[in-house]
């Protein structure tokens, strides 16, 4: 079973998300937590996907200054788009208002991209969730942000957090990539990867 291969590694998330933590967690991997401070960017040639890839495998090559031995890394790297522009986390209360009700009764893609990577082989992919909001009033909107704080979130919002109860109509792909991590796709290609 892929969880007793696992346990020859040293398996290290690269990510200091307590979303991420848990989910990891929840497949019943052992594994650390290690993050950098560096800061991330990307090409403006990029887009979509691509962006997410790009991030994840570029918080693996900052890590990798610091781990030796037989590691397995996991990085990640979460955006959200809308009509093809970036939604970035919000700066701030009014940025997080601004960008719920930008998000509010129209879809948005959730997107992903996740690195595994060791000493001699590296997977890359990224896992994309169509998620389409209901019409928000502003009291929700408030009472959600006073809340919850969504303020470490791409898109202002926590899909397990109550906006996610009350606000979501539906979602078409991996729930839990849009917490965070996509964990089904993650263990399928661990699978390949051991």
């Amino acid at each position: 079973m892929l969880i007793d291969k696992l346990n020859n590694y040293n398996i290290i998330l690269g990510s200091a998300s307590p979303r991420r933590k848990k989910l990891l967690n929840d497949l019943g991997i052992n594994f650390s937590i290690k993050t950098t401070q560096e800061e991330e960017h990307y090409p403006v040639s990029l887009d979509g996907p691509e962006i997410a890839e790009f991030l994840a495998k570029q918080k693996a090559e900052f890590l990798l200054k610091e781990i030796s031995g037989n590691y397995l890394l996991i990085t990640a790297d979460t955006i959200v788009m809308q009509d093809d522009r970036i939604v970035h986390k919000p700066q701030n209360k009014d940025d997080a208002k601004r960008i719920l009700k930008r998000l509010s009764d129209k879809d948005h893609k959730v997107i992903s991209g996740v690195c595994i990577k060791s000493k001699i082989k590296e997977i890359v992919f990224s896992s994309i969730t169509e998620v389409c909001f209901s019409n928000l009033s502003d009291s929700e909107i408030n009472y959600y942000i006073e809340r919850h704080k969504p303020f470490d979130k791409a898109g202002s919002y926590g899909i397990q957090e109550w906006i996610g109860a009350i606000g979501i109509e539906k979602i078409n792909g991996s729930y839990n990539n849009v917490v965070g991590l996509p964990t089904s796709e993650l263990y399928q290609k661990l699978k390949l990867f051991i």
